[in-house]
């Protein structure tokens, strides 16, 4: 497995990169916030070679203005992935697929992924539809054993010191691969 970190306005812009494949980057949430750092901290994995995603946090209301306020910002690179976070009770499982298939078909090039956390994806999730990968959030101090039975492709398994990931591939190479860069 590889390692990565997710990042957003409570990091710093030159987050350490040293023992890392890939990163995710908060980009937005809903349709009236931008994370004012996400630029630089685009900047500093692309310096380092990560492979780089990233994530829109969900809440409730349109979902496609909401996926066009996260898709217009960003420029994308071959291999960039893209994410919803799902954290939100009032986004709805519907509202999450409807996010996911929008994204997917507006950037059909690129991997589109659902992050939430296991209450989420055992509990409130209806269609086991992650789009093109799951990312898991649970702190069970099992790194690499998120504890789902649906195939799973990052794993969060810790906030300490910072939200930190495993991506279920051999190399940074084979999720770039995979990612399509």
């Amino acid at each position: 497995m590889i390692k990565g970190v997710d990042v957003s306005s409570y990091q710093p812009s030159d987050y350490s990169t040293k023992g890392l494949d890939f990163v995710f980057i908060k980009v937005s949430e809903g349709t009236s916030y931008k994370n004012p750092k996400w630029v630089k901290q685009r900047s500093t994995a692309r310096e380092a070679g990560l492979v780089t995603g990233f994530y829109h946090f969900a809440r409730a209301g349109s979902m496609s203005a909401q996926a066009d306020y996260f898709l217009d910002e960003i420029k994308l690179a071959a291999g960039d992935m893209l994410v919803l976070d799902w954290e939100d009770p009032d986004v709805s499982n519907a509202d999450k697929d409807r996010w996911i298939k929008y994204v997917q078909d507006k950037r059909p090039n690129h991997k589109v992924l659902l992050y939430c956390n296991v209450d989420f994806w055992l509990n409130r999730d209806t269609t086991s539809f992650p789009g093109d990968g799951l990312w898991i959030a649970h702190y069970n101090g099992k790194p690499g054993s998120p504890g789902v039975q649906h195939p799973w492709t990052f794993h969060q398994y810790t906030d300490d010191p910072i939200d930190t990931n495993l991506g279920k591939f051999d190399s940074r190479g084979a999720l770039r691969d995979w990612a399509g860069g």
